[in-house]
């Protein structure tokens, strides 16, 4: 029976000096919402396609988001349907990461001609 009386006790105090959680009003709530990541895509020239190895050699412009100059070097391709933009000879646009320690081609676009 003491338990019972307790447990009124303590919610009869909460109400009394109105210390209890209430739902955060409108006001409160955050309204920013975060911009989209935005990969800034470098230039490129495809010098060689390896589907079988599932590597491409790019000689490339500045990547900025991987701090990396201009140079000539090979990516993995992961994503096989990125092979279907990539054409010894031509130019295109990418976007690549470090995954895991290796680079990677994450989105390819038709660069302009030269």
């Amino acid at each position: 029976m003491k338990t019972s009386t307790l447990i009124l006790s303590a919610a009869l105090s909460v109400l009394a000096t109105g210390t209890f959680a209430q739902a955060p009003t409108p006001a409160a709530v955050p309204t920013q919402v975060a911009a989209p990541i935005v990969k800034e895509m470098a230039d490129a020239e495809v010098r060689r396609v390896d589907k079988d190895a599932k590597k491409v050699t790019l000689k490339h412009g500045p990547i900025k988001s991987l701090d990396m100059p201009s140079m000539t070097m090979v990516f993995q391709v992961r994503d096989e349907k990125l092979f279907e933009k990539l054409v010894a000879g031509e130019r295109i646009k990418f976007s690549a990461e470090q995954i895991q320690g290796a680079y990677v081609v994450t989105a390819v676009e038709k660069g302009e001609k030269k």
